[in-house]
């Protein structure tokens, strides 16, 4: 299965950051996004410590969903806002937009691909999300995203385990247990034309919003 790297979480990233940041749009609010989105992706390395920590530890959508909640309780419970304070009038804007990338970006490309353990460790099983959406002439409307049938086998949303019976391999660990002193460390940047094709677009669309910002800084007519 051609599984995103984290070039294309990145890819995406960027393009939500471009469309969603608005006159927020910069250099440091873009490295502010991009960073949250790497977040899921670190817990390739906590599977070392966690047998099957990958795609669990920080692929859990407790992840956005508690920062969601500190950002709430920041900008619409406290008297003042530490991060309109830090980050100027944007901050909340910037803080809001990256945690939406974290869960579509950092988070949604690995639940529909291999999987990801989304509710741990409230409940621990992966889950994956792979068919196909079609209208067919003959049939209708046609998906098997959320096709839990035993039988599948087109795609079909489907739980595949805990972590206890679940490795999902990377260069960092790529095998559970003993790795034999042949293990290949594959460290991916596009493995389909689709991905490449989504990091091209990423980046060329970025670097226009920042030529763009950085026009109208030096020239406000512009």
């Amino acid at each position: 299965m051609c599984m995103p790297s984290t070039v294309v979480h990145l890819a995406l990233a960027g393009l939500i950051a471009a469309a969603l940041l608005g006159h927020a749009f910069d250099w440091r609010a873009l490295a502010i996004v991009l960073a949250l989105v790497v977040i899921p992706d670190l817990d390739a390395f906590g599977g070392l410590i966690v047998p099957g920590g990958h795609r669990a530890l920080l692929h859990t959508l407790l992840v956005p969903v508690g920062l969601a909640a500190l950002v709430y309780f920041d900008t619409s419970v406290r008297s003042s806002s530490w991060l309109a304070d830090r980050l100027g009038g944007h901050g909340p804007r910037v803080a809001w937009v990256g945690i939406l990338a974290i869960g579509f970006a950092g988070i949604g490309p690995d639940l529909f691909g291999a999987g990801a353990n989304i509710f741990y460790p409230v409940h621990d099983q992966f889950y994956a999300f792979n068919g196909k959406l079609e209208l067919s002439t003959q049939r209708g409307l046609v998906q098997t995203f959320v096709d839990l049938a035993p039988d599948a086998t087109d795609g079909g949303g489907t739980a595949v385990g805990s972590t206890q019976e679940v490795h999902i391999s990377s260069g960092v660990d790529p095998v559970r247990g003993p790795e034999p002193a042949t293990v290949d460390r594959v460290f991916p940047i596009a493995r389909s034309g689709t991905k490449l094709l989504l990091v091209l677009t990423s980046i060329v669309v970025v670097g226009i919003r920042l030529v763009e910002t950085r026009l109208a800084e030096t020239d406000p007519a512009k």
